[in-house]
């Protein structure tokens, strides 16, 4: 088997598909340190608003060490729930607008944790086809009959809820934001199509919750469905502080049999306590004020203005998921390490990550970026390819 998995890795390197993993040594912020000892500006982290680092949020963690300890030991309904959980799925279901929400140690998590839990053989999940991996997984889960439509394609997903139309009951299964694209997922069509095929919608926003919407609660508040998305998952790991936790928000009744039957949730430890009070401390900054949704947007639109005015193919979108498309993957490689040279952190993409021939560098803006940050990245992309040829 040695011989096989070395033969495998090798493979791998030699298709330039490789992933390496870099060695920060400092916080995580937009100015990290490297194992090398530089210091170069980070623009693929998940930190959209900048709230990894912020002292609030890291004094809200150090303050509930103090108070409620390291570590649970335990998982939630044996005697592993603090005041501070309840107060932060209250807090959850008040800033996305929901009933109920129950708090997983990740998303991927709450992800594998639903469908089995809600669906049996005689339902169907009918899922868009770049779906997060956990979607796909907790799909695998389910003894639901499964269908799949084309990414953001409406004709499709009608097409294959008529095919579903026998099933006791049908869910759409959607990301709110497809994550290596930056697209948003159309869920007021969504939803119309949900009401007239009689389904259930759920959607997965880890990539919008916290500041896509006038306020903040992800993409049923950009299209004004919060009140008919049946379920909203997400992860405390992006905007939401950037350390872990996920959770499952929506309809009272399903939050409730997730809390019976969901094994991820019955079988894992409970969120960490000061990643619990770090994420109310988070959310507290976020609802308070828009400043930092507001530079974010800046950052975006000033990155993704100017790079396509210097003749980068960058997709179409306003999302700070901004992907730079190269299509080798070795090419992309070169790229970010040509980049990083030059002091911007960030990754190529490639297969399995994004489909053969669509590799690319996905850089995200944070709102911790300054303006010469996003414009010292700009520059350094031009001088790249330059360099590269």
């Amino acid at each position: 088997m040695r011989d096989d998995l070395t033969a495998t890795i090798g493979e791998i390197r030699d298709a330039g598909l490789y992933k390496s993993e870099r060695v920060i040594t400092s916080p995580q912020q937009s100015l990290i340190s490297v194992a090398s000892g530089n210091e170069v500006l980070n623009f693929c982290a998940n930190n959209y608003l900048g709230l990894a680092d912020h002292p609030e949020v890291i004094a809200a963690a150090r303050d509930a060490l103090d108070r409620w300890g390291f570590g649970m030991a335990s998982v939630r309904f044996i005697c592993g729930t603090q005041q501070i959980h309840k107060d932060l799925e209250g807090a959850l279901s008040n800033f996305l607008g929901t009933e109920d929400t129950i708090l997983y140690s990740s998303c991927f998590d709450a992800n594998g944790g639903l469908f089995e839990t809600l669906l049996g053989a005689e339902d169907a999940i009918i899922s868009d086809e770049l779906n997060h991996a956990s979607i796909i997984d907790g799909v695998r889960l389910s003894k639901a009959r499964r269908y799949r439509y084309k990414n953001r394609d409406m004709a499709d997903l009608e097409a294959q809820l008529k095919d579903a139309a026998d099933a006791r009951f049908r869910l759409i299964a959607t990301d709110g934001v497809f994550s290596m694209d930056g697209y948003v997922a159309p869920l007021d069509e969504i939803c119309d199509l949900a009401e007239r095929y009689d389904a259930l919608v759920m959607v997965d926003d880890s990539h919008a919750v916290g500041f896509v919407g006038s306020d903040g609660a992800g993409t049923p508040s950009l299209f004004g469905v919060k009140d008919r998305v049946d379920v909203v998952t997400g992860t405390l790991g992006k905007a939401l502080g950037g350390a872990s936790g996920g959770y499952v928000s929506g309809r009272r009744e399903i939050v409730e049999l997730l809390r019976q039957r969901s094994r991820p949730y019955l079988f894992s430890n409970s969120l960490a306590p000061s990643v619990t009070a770090a994420s109310l401390k988070a959310l507290e900054l976020i609802g308070g004020s828009s400043d930092l949704r507001d530079k974010l947007a800046a950052n975006t639109k000033l990155f993704r203005t100017k790079m396509t005015e210097a003749g980068f193919d960058v997709l179409p979108g306003d999302h700070p998921i901004s992907p730079v498309m190269i299509g080798d993957a070795a090419e992309a490689g070169r790229l970010a390490d040509k980049l990083l040279d030059l002091g911007i952190y960030v990754i190529g993409f490639s297969y399995p990550v994004v489909p053969h021939g669509k590799a690319r560098i996905r850089v995200q803006l944070s709102a911790a970026h300054s303006t010469a940050d996003v414009e010292q990245a700009i520059t350094a992309f031009t001088e790249a390819r330059a360099a590269l040829g």
